[in-house]
């Protein structure tokens, strides 16, 4: 629990309703809650993939990208690199808690032993909620924001709410609904079950590796303890993610 009294169940309880807290700004303790009367979606089968970005994924693997690995610093990055941000230090306590109840969740992009990009949000249901982003190298928030798009997609994921649009999101294809529709949306997505984790193939800066029986090994710069092969992306779901299902510019 916070010092306002919130706890992590608490903000499940929101998301299930169409309300997400955000604060005023990085040093205000005060939460506030939101149910906006249009809210941003992105499209997770239809996802629109710049052909230059999709040929980076493709061919260049610049980055190493892994899941949960580092969910702390995800959101601290994500907190601490712009100048202003609605993530405040309360936000952050409930939203890591949140993770290691298995709720939230990280796609990282790494360069070496250097977190460089990466994505959180909340999975519930059919339903992920993403939060925030951030990156310090090119693309890396893009590339860890394709590969998550992808995971969602594989695993059978219905509703990708981005809450708002922005200029960033709209080279993706983010489009608004009205609230009520987004409520409608909402309820179907979360009376379905989708797993977030699943097992697969690290796609690492220089090719593929097949994963299996490897326990015990981990990307370096991963921080945050136990390996296990739901870390890692898949490097062959995200291939056939955008050969097949992905709108090309």
């Amino acid at each position: 629990m916070t010092e306002d009294g919130l706890t992590p169940d608490i903000v499940l309880q929101a998301y299930r309703a169409g309300i997400f807290p955000m604060a005023a700004h990085r040093h205000d303790a005060d939460i506030r809650w939101y149910d906006p009367p249009r809210r941003g979606l992105l499209p997770i089968a239809a996802l629109h993939v710049p052909k230059r970005l999709r040929r980076t994924i493709l061919k260049e693997h610049p980055y190493r990208i892994a899941f949960d690995t580092d969910f702390e610093g995800v959101i601290r990055n994500c907190a601490d690199i712009r100048p202003e941000t609605w993530i405040n230090d309360e936000i952050i306590a409930l939203y890591t808690a949140l993770h290691h109840q298995g709720h939230a969740h990280s796609a990282e992009a790494w360069h070496g032993d250097q977190l460089v990009g990466g994505v959180y949000g909340i999975a519930l249901g059919s339903a992920f909620f993403g939060e925030s982003m951030f990156s310090s190298a090119t693309d890396a928030s893009k590339i860890a924001l394709v590969y998550l798009v992808a995971r969602l997609w594989r695993r059978g994921f219905e509703l990708f709410d981005a809450q708002f649009i922005n200029d960033h999101l709209l080279q993706f294809g983010v489009y608004e609904i009205p609230r009520a529709e987004y409520h409608r949306h909402l309820k179907q997505a979360l009376s379905k079950k989708a797993d977030f984790n699943q097992s697969g193939f690290w796609a690492g800066a220089g090719g593929v590796m097949d994963l299996t029986g490897t326990a015990g090994l981990a990307p370096m710069g991963a921080s945050s303890g136990a390996f296990s092969e739901e870390n890692f992306s898949g490097f062959n779901d995200v291939a056939l993610f955008l050969q097949s299902r992905t709108q090309i510019s």
